[in-house]
């Protein structure tokens, strides 16, 4: 029975004709386990992994393999990008049994769900033992499996999440930046050694925190070697070398959103042309690579096209001399350094130093753009997840601001009303859809909190108050429903799916934890609207990152740029004025391009009536929301901005050299 063909995760349908047969996440597959007295074999992956689709070449796709897996186990084929809960639970799992982790996950669990045996990618002939091996144990000494499972589930279940405490303070923050530069690697950028994965929101935090020297030789490392697409903009997922060479090639969503963003606030700190190129690039990348017809982004590209890791990107000095002849040919091997630096006898494009011909350079990068998209493109997935898009979201709306592209803005806001539309659906949050279809899995916590902070974003951005309102009903639910008693939050809602342990994980991966993600949104809605709970909530939820920041600042990186942000104050600043006047619009755009950390605007026209940038009304109920615009009015006739922190304002001032000024004194 093909269970797999109407399943929304483009992951799971790339399996719906292995011989396997395969069961979605669901109690029907439990209830089939407990029937047929047989454990289950829970397989865990992405659809841009690469080990995950060697494993499903080797075995699932193998008749014999399929043989043994079907007649000995119920097997459940799970997306990670679309149950990160059951993901954190099984991975918390595999972690603690083996040591390491990744993905593909393979997990033997008991029909309740207990796992008793855990791994990741197996060859076929391992993998074919184990499935006796474990089927044997299973019929022969199920005691001891039962046994097991009960051990690992207590053992997790019992295991103390980190202390809270108060809000870091600048020692804090201080040790941080020096437990950091414990693992830099000075040469080449970056922390720590091979595998190097993009340290996002590190970066943020050293940015905020006015540090220069491992942020920028990290960003410019990262921008010249071949983890960047040199021709068509966008990072790979990791260099799997220390000098940023040789990429693990699927593009993620969520690592270009967070990339892109901070490529923008490093050429906000003085990052210059390579920091503006970097972004519009990566920004171009987004809309043209990973927008979907209904306007939100999909989640990645594969590592793979043809069946071969890399082949979409890598070249050779003798294709480059067939696309651009032999002169350009030559001039482009030296400058992309193309000597042979993947695998047989092919380059992953860098760009050690800026060309010195400007134009016989961009001449180059279009012609060999053009010849690259007649190969046979990698795999999308095109699932639009809450998460990555509200990251995304952000993103191209600072950005569009920022260098003036109005079409990132509205590329910004378009994904915005899909979200709005498509995945809140009687106040609550779901994680993904597909061809403009929700699918049916709960939002988690990053998935309010980082949807949050993008229509935080795109408020400061456009004036329009439905963003901040949109984005205050989400932080409702977070604290509704997500929240621990002790501090912080869950990241699952208190009337989700009951796994066997609730995951609460305060620590950074690949994007910022729930936890310092609510943080954030928590504390830029309370910075615009007042609202102490709000704050309060923030900084208890910082509680752990004083833990952290001492030995394992790597992974806090959001949590400290949230703490830096929350000790600054955040500024918070009110433009009032006409939404035509173009002094207005000075004033606006240069409170956001600001080098300040978690600066919030507040934009209104600041009339009697008390209305938004677009005309909307903001009073309601007696109440001006947000509530930063209450009080703050033109000057004479003239727009003005209000510099504020906790909503003590300075002086209003009238021109954008004087904002400039309140600015930068801080």
């Amino acid at each position: 029975m093909n269970r797999l063909k109407d399943a929304t995760s483009p992951y799971l349908l790339q399996h719906a004709d292995n011989p396997v047969d395969w069961h979605p996440w669901g109690e029907e597959a439990f209830a089939e386990a407990r029937r047929r007295d047989v454990p289950l074999l829970i397989s865990v992956g992405y659809s841009a992994c690469h080990w995950c689709h060697v494993m499903a070449h080797e075995s699932f796709e193998d008749a014999e393999t399929a043989r043994l897996m079907n007649e000995h186990f119920v097997n459940i084929k799970v997306d990670r990008e679309e149950r990160p809960d059951v993901d954190a639970v099984y991975m918390g799992a595999t972690q603690a049994m083996t040591h390491q982790g990744g993905w593909p996950m393979t997990v033997f669990a008991t029909p309740e769900g207990h796992p008793f045996y855990c791994g990741t990618y197996f060859p076929r002939p391992h993998f074919q033992r184990l499935l006796n091996e474990v089927h044997n144990v299973w019929t022969g000494d199920r005691e001891s499996v039962l046994k097991q499972g009960a051990k690992v589930v207590q053992a997790l279940n019992s295991s103390t999440t980190l202390p809270g405490g108060a809000v870091p303070g600048e020692e804090t923050l201080a040790l941080a930046v020096r437990n950091l530069r414990e693992s830099y690697d000075p040469v080449n950028g970056g922390f720590g050694g091979a595998p190097k994965f993009p340290p996002s929101m590190v970066l943020e935090f050293l940015l905020r925190s006015g540090e220069r020297e491992m942020s920028g030789k990290t960003l410019d490392a990262m921008a010249r070697g071949g983890m960047y697409d040199q021709l068509g903009g966008g990072f790979a997922r990791y260099s799997v070398d220390a000098e940023w060479v040789v990429p693990h090639f699927e593009k993620m969503l969520y690592d270009n959103a967070l990339l892109l963003r901070v490529y923008t606030h490093w050429w906000k700190a003085g990052g210059g042309d390579l920091a503006r190129r970097v972004a519009l690039e990566t920004a171009d990348w987004l809309l043209r690579e990973m927008r979907t017809p209904e306007g939100g982004f999909a989640s990645a590209l594969d590592a793979d096209s043809e069946g071969v890791e890399g082949k979409f990107y890598v070249w050779t000095p003798e294709q480059l001399g067939e696309v651009l002849g032999e002169d350009d040919g030559r001039w482009a091997t030296g400058l992309f350094d193309v000597t042979g630096t993947f695998e047989h006898g092919t380059s992953v494009l860098q760009l050690p130093r800026d060309p010195e011909d400007p134009e016989r350079y961009a001449s180059v990068r279009e012609r060999l753009l053009a010849a690259r998209a007649q190969r046979v493109r990698p795999g999308r997935d095109d699932k639009v997840v809450a998460s990555w898009n509200g990251l995304a979201i952000a993103a191209l709306a600072e950005t569009g601001v920022v260098f003036e592209r109005p079409d990132l803005v509205a590329a910004a806001t378009t994904a915005a009303e899909l979200l709005a539309g498509t995945h809140l659906v009687d106040g609550r949050l779901l994680r993904t859809s597909r061809d403009g279809r929700a699918g049916t899995n709960a939002g988690v916590l990053e998935d309010y909190a980082n949807l949050a902070e993008g229509w935080i974003a795109l408020y400061g951005v456009t004036g329009e108050a439905r963003w901040l309102r949109l984005a205050g009903s989400l932080l409702d639910v977070v604290l509704d429903r997500f929240a621990d008693k002790a501090g912080g939050f869950y990241d699952t809602a208190d009337d989700a799916e009951r796994l066997f342990q609730r995951p609460q994980d305060p620590t950074d991966n690949a994007t910022p934890s729930g936890q310092y993600a609510a943080a954030g949104a928590l504390l830029a809605y309370g910075a615009l609207t007042g609202s102490a709970r709000h704050r309060e909530a923030a900084h208890a939820a910082l509680g752990t990152v004083s833990v952290l920041a001492r030995g394992h600042a790597r992974f806090a990186g959001w949590g400290l740029a949230v703490a830096r942000a929350a000790l600054d104050g955040p500024v918070e600043v009110a433009v009032v004025g006409p939404p035509d006047d173009p002094r207005t619009a000075a004033l606006h755009r240069e409170a956001l391009l600001a080098d300040v950390p978690g600066l919030v605007v507040a934009l209104g026209a600041g009339d009697s009536a008390m209305r938004g940038a677009s005309g909307d009304p903001l009073v309601h109920d007696g109440e001006v929301f947000p509530a930063l615009l209450e009080g703050r009015g033109t000057v004479g006739e003239a727009p003005a901005a209000y510099v504020c922190r906790g909503f003590t304002c300075r002086m209003p001032v009238t021109t954008v050299d004087a904002l400039r000024a309140e600015l930068t004194t801080g």
